[in-house]
């Protein structure tokens, strides 16, 4: 939920832009209009057309939570839920990376047979990727979450799989990505739905 106050204020500052522009292109502003103060305006609008962007993001995930049991890793997305069984796993990691001056995590789970790319909770998570080692799978599950609670996560994983934890490793800045949209609409047109 942090990043939903983020993004009010980014839409904020994107409003004190728009109202600066409408007042520059009414000519009601005081003085002259310089290049920076444009700049400066066009900048604002883009914060807060990114704060919209994030705002819609957040609420959407508000209710998704991650559970971890004997059985495997449940992503809870409030109306559906799911296991990744531990069973059919070949290895489990935490992967981070920086962003800016803080990190962000993930978990990554490798899976030892296929995987539903397109089921309609977990599909968001699948990744296709090189394998840190030769034996994993390109196709896993890559399961974001907020920096502060890594070692209650790896802490829960290793309860219960110690003998499949590949370790922590760092990967280049916006290694969590985006999940194959595309490939997914394409995949599921005429046939089931998200």
């Amino acid at each position: 939920m942090a990043g939903l106050p983020c993004s009010v204020v980014l839409i904020a500052l994107g409003a004190v832009g728009v109202f600066g522009a409408v007042v520059i292109a009414t000519g009601n502003q005081k003085g002259e209009s310089s290049p920076a103060g444009f700049v400066g305006l066009v900048f604002m609008v883009v914060l807060g057309l990114l704060g919209v962007y994030l705002f819609i993001a957040n609420w959407a995930n508000r209710r998704t939570r991650i559970l971890v049991d004997h059985t495997g890793l449940w992503i809870d997305g409030g109306k559906l839920r799911n296991v990744i069984p531990w069973q059919g796993l070949a290895g489990v990691g935490l992967y981070w990376s920086k962003f800016g001056r803080q990190k962000v995590y993930s978990l990554e789970l490798f899976p030892t047979g296929p995987i539903d790319r397109d089921d309609p909770v977990l599909w968001t998570l699948v990744r296709d990727e090189e394998p840190p080692h030769p034996n994993l799978p390109r196709l896993r599950y890559r399961v974001p979450f907020p920096a502060g609670c890594q070692e209650q996560v790896v802490a829960a994983v290793q309860q219960y799989v110690p003998h499949i934890w590949l370790g922590e490793s760092e990967r280049a800045q916006g290694h969590i990505g985006r999940p194959d949209v595309k490939g997914h609409k394409e995949r599921t047109r005429g046939g089931r739905t998200q």
